[in-house]
């Protein structure tokens, strides 16, 4: 069973810059597709980026492009995603994800494991 423990979130102002952090267990194939979702209330959620382990390439949708950056080290068997420039719009509740694929818009297109949140605020 796959599961993600998410840490990193917190409160930034307008234009800072936060690093969310998931620790992922519980993968039973070599390949997998991981990364992070958010959800703002009463809206749907939506892809902020994604990392296929295959080749460790990389997909953002347009509105978070050049501003977020999921990478990941093994060693520590860590995905990161900094986050800067933060807008007062990114401020939702942050999911890390796996089996995780959306299209440029953020829609998601298929999402398994989910971990347990973590909220970044932004202050404008």
């Amino acid at each position: 069973q796959v599961q993600l423990v998410e840490s990193g979130g917190g409160l930034v102002r307008s234009g800072g810059s936060l690093r969310l952090s998931c620790s992922p267990s519980g993968f039973t194939r070599s390949s997998y597709s991981i990364g992070w979702i958010r959800q703002v209330s009463n809206k749907e959620r939506e892809g902020v980026s994604w990392l296929d382990s295959r080749d460790f390439s990389t997909f953002y949708p347009d509105f978070v492009k050049g501003r977020f950056t999921i990478s990941t080290d093994n060693t520590k068997n860590v995905v990161y995603m900094q986050m800067n420039d933060l807008r007062p719009e990114d401020a939702a509740v942050y999911y890390c994800a796996s089996a995780l694929a959306f299209g440029p818009k953020g829609g998601l297109m298929t999402v398994g494991s989910t971990g347990r949140r973590t909220q970044v605020t932004v202050s404008s």
